[in-house]
């Protein structure tokens, strides 16, 4: 048995349309499916964002070298004029 978790958003219609490619061709399968509707105002967390679980908590700060320095960036070329 395999758990997935999606995050998707519903059509214009307000279907929503789930393609799960399994690799199996002419196979049963057995669905279980649980709708829940994301709050309006959650924000994302890293791991739903498909960072490793802790990931910025491990390395943030990690550059510990007191002489590293970020070498200057360059200037930006100027913008195209759009007609």
């Amino acid at each position: 048995m395999e758990t997935l978790h999606l995050s998707q958003r519903t059509g214009k219609d307000g279907v929503l349309r789930v393609s799960v490619p399994l690799g199996m061709p002419d196979a049963d399968y057995d669905v279980v499916l649980v709708v829940q509707p994301k709050p309006a105002n959650s924000a994302a967390s890293p791991e739903e964002l498909g960072w490793p679980s802790g990931y910025f908590d491990a390395t943030f700060g990690s550059i510990t070298d007191e002489t590293f320095a970020r070498p200057a960036q360059g200037e930006m070329p100027p913008p195209v004029e759009l007609d």
